[in-house]
């Protein structure tokens, strides 16, 4: 199973500064480069201080440059944000400047509030998807592009550059329900997904919808590639446990409001409300204990078929503690998973 490290952006005390936020988040890829990580991600996220980053591809161009191995992908590109006609240049050149290192990451967008505030209704978000995604694929693999659909209409037309690769840059699409899943991968799609805080049931029906699915493909499947991101932390007592799980909590409760709740922002800041789970109920769903305790929780993911795990290490926490816990994790829980992508023996 490989590594990916989220660089989330999170941006709780705005007058921390947008400079010193990137420049942490920088910091943290060039650890993770020289410390055995695959690959670093980072999403897109418009108009609030949570996961904030308005343009992934150009951070992904700026940690390529940055680091030496380490993959780059986006978790995700919100097709409905973009022209198409716009975004697949953009994507031709940071696949160019990164090396071939760039994994393209798509969704449909998730934050209602975000989303509506830019224009595009919730209620329209999979249609505006899935005729967004059948453009962009095809102006990346055909010259002399026309449509005539719903909501793009354009004369013949070629993106230019074009592409290094045909096959590149890889695409994966972000997705949670396992019928999606099933859907995605049938049409030769690599799979992100989470159960975020959900429980081990929603991960177990997602697992087996990619697998079946893979394996019904045979030999046209056997590339395809299953990531699942977790909130995870390494804790060094009892108590610095606690306080770990009560951060996530918090965390949480700021997330919900703009992913399930009324998307409550105060000037850009969104205000934490109350998360429906206690702290004790939400802690038995996220990866946060001692480095043995982690080596244990990953080997479930790994065991089952995951490819990648992708670790969202920062939610709040200081720069410092979130340097020292990437390190833990590169030295006492990453090689217990090294030499078998598909699983290994752990502990």
């Amino acid at each position: 199973m490989k590594f990916c490290l989220q660089l989330s952006c999170d941006y709780p005390d705005t007058a921390y500064g947008a400079d010193r936020v990137y420049g942490d988040m920088l910091d943290q890829a060039v650890l993770a480069d020289r410390s055995g990580f695959e690959s670093v991600a980072f999403t897109e996220h418009h108009l609030i201080n949570c996961l904030m980053n308005p343009s992934p591809l150009m951070f992904a161009v700026k940690v390529a440059a940055m680091t030496t191995h380490l993959k780059v992908m986006t978790a995700v590109v919100v097709l409905p944000l973009h022209d198409m006609r716009i975004l697949a240049g953009e994507i031709v050149v940071a696949d160019t400047l990164t090396d071939g290192r760039l994994m393209l990451g798509v969704g449909r967008g998730a934050f209602g509030y975000e989303m509506e505030r830019l224009g595009v209704p919730m209620a329209e978000t999979k249609d505006r998807f899935d005729e967004s995604l059948n453009v962009l694929l095809a102006l990346l693999r055909e010259e002399e592009v026309s449509w005539d659909g719903e909501y793009y209409k354009f004369e013949p037309l070629t993106i230019m550059p074009r592409p290094v690769d045909p096959e590149r840059p890889p695409i994966m699409m972000a997705v949670m329900n396992p019928d999606g899943i099933r859907a995605c991968v049938k049409r030769g799609f690599h799979i992100q997904t989470t159960p975020l805080s959900g429980d081990a049931h929603l991960f177990r029906k997602q697992v087996d919808a990619f697998t079946e699915s893979r394996a019904e493909m045979g030999e046209a499947g056997r590339h395809l590639t299953l990531s699942l991101s977790r909130v995870a932390y390494v804790t060094t007592s009892d108590g610095h446990k606690r306080e770990i799980q009560e951060r996530a909590h918090h965390y949480y409760g700021r997330f919900d409001n703009v992913f399930t709740g009324p998307g409550i922002v105060d000037n850009g800041r969104i205000r934490e409300l109350e998360h429906h789970q206690s702290v004790e109920r939400l802690a038995e769903r996220l990866l946060i204990g001692s480095t043995d305790e982690l080596v244990d929780q990953l080997g479930v993911y790994a065991d089952a078929g995951v490819d990648r795990i992708i670790l969202n290490v920062n939610f709040g926490i200081e720069q410092a503690q979130t340097l020292e816990t990437i390190q833990a994790l590169a030295e006492e829980v990453l090689p217990q998973f090294a030499g078998d992508s598909m699983g290994v023996s752990h502990g």
